[in-house]
């Protein structure tokens, strides 16, 4: 049982329920016990973003991408021993950025971070990670010696605390979302005595964008002007899923839409198992639906990692307000994805959301 689950004081009767509104500083960080930072090589275009715990929490993952680049995912099936993790790792780079986990990993240990076995001198921290494409952005990507991201993780993991910067940072720096540059975001949402809060970094096949309009498609998850002014639909033009044209898709060297990935985190104050939260990041992952068309391509490698503190017990029963959490969590992850496409600046060839529609 993660600590404060035993004390988690008195659970809440489903009678109350309380209109959801964002955290202060609508972070991730809202939660309590997580901070995150971020670290950027700049002329490279890349980063890597760092989420580190202050103690080890349950975790599970979901992926739905068709070209997933992951590392330490398969510990987090339920069917598997392993029910806590240390630190989460997002970074641009695709397989190179995979060395940022290793990085932080280690230095964890150094911290004294980490499962410890019989007398073994190093403890063993569980850093899982995801990665994304951004390897043909146009940064310079002419490495002298060696890939940046054992530092990119390293700076990152130093630089973690309550407050980090959206858009352009982190492993959100090269990313593209459809036409328009991507970036990092994250938000939160307290409902009751909960907490939750969405980490994500937005590189998508698909468009972010209402076809038609300068409308976000999270707009409708958005709380006050988290994503910018209100931008209602142009007519009633717009189709279900966008044109080809609004889309990466459309281009006829069929190989640029191979370079995507979603990679995003929920996380949550509750107490749950693994299995409970496995079905929050289930449930999590719609909010990418809710944010960007089309999405899950072969092309793309969403994953999406749940955490769960264990600080605020479920009351009974407790499938209800499991379910509460994981609609929330949807929510959280849209409304984050607003987030990042609002706060990138243009970058390279890729105009920002807020360039291209004149905002």
């Amino acid at each position: 049982m993660p600590a404060g689950a035993a004390n988690a004081g008195p659970p809440q009767g489903h009678d109350r329920v309380n209109i959801p509104a964002r955290g202060l500083r609508n972070l991730i960080t809202d939660v309590a016990g997580l901070s995150v930072g971020n670290a950027e090589d700049r002329p490279g275009m890349t980063g890597t973003t760092v989420l580190l715990c202050d103690r080890p929490m349950t975790a599970a993952v979901e992926i739905r991408g068709g070209a997933p680049g992951t590392r330490e995912t398969a510990a987090l099936d339920a069917v598997n021993t392993v029910e806590h993790i240390h630190a989460i790792v997002l970074s641009g780079g695709s397989v190179f950025g995979l060395d940022a986990a290793s990085a932080v990993t280690f230095a964890l240990a150094g911290r004294g971070i980490g499962f410890r076995f019989g007398t073994q001198p190093w403890p063993c921290p569980l850093v899982p990670a995801a990665v994304l494409f951004d390897i043909s952005n146009g940064g310079d990507k002419t490495w002298p010696a060696e890939p940046p991201y054992r530092r990119l993780g390293l700076e990152a993991l130093e630089a973690a605390g309550a407050d980090f910067r959206l858009g352009n940072a982190g492993a959100g720096l090269g990313a593209v979302a459809g036409e328009l540059k991507g970036g990092l975001g994250s938000a939160s949402i307290r409902w009751n005595d909960y907490t939750l809060g969405a980490l994500v970094a937005v590189n998508s096949v698909g468009s972010p964008v209402m076809p038609g309009s300068a409308r976000l498609w999270a707009m409708d998850s958005a709380i006050g002007d988290e994503m910018g002014p209100l931008q209602p639909p142009r007519g009633a033009d717009h189709a279900p899923l966008p044109p080809l044209a609004h889309t990466k898709l459309a281009l006829r060297d069929v190989a640029a839409a191979t370079r995507n990935t979603t990679i995003a985190i929920i996380a949550c104050d509750a107490h749950l198992s693994v299995a409970e939260t496995s079905r929050l990041a289930i449930m999590a992952v719609d909010g990418m639906a809710r944010a960007i068309r089309p999405i899950h391509t072969p092309f793309d490698g969403d994953t999406v990692f749940a955490l769960a503190t264990g600080a605020h017990a479920l009351p009974e029963p407790r499938m209800p307000a499991l379910a509460a959490l994981g609609t929330l969590a949807a929510d959280c992850l849209a409304r984050a994805i607003g987030r990042a496409i609002w706060a990138a600046d243009s970058l390279g060839r890729w105009p920002s959301y807020r360039a291209a529609h004149r905002l």
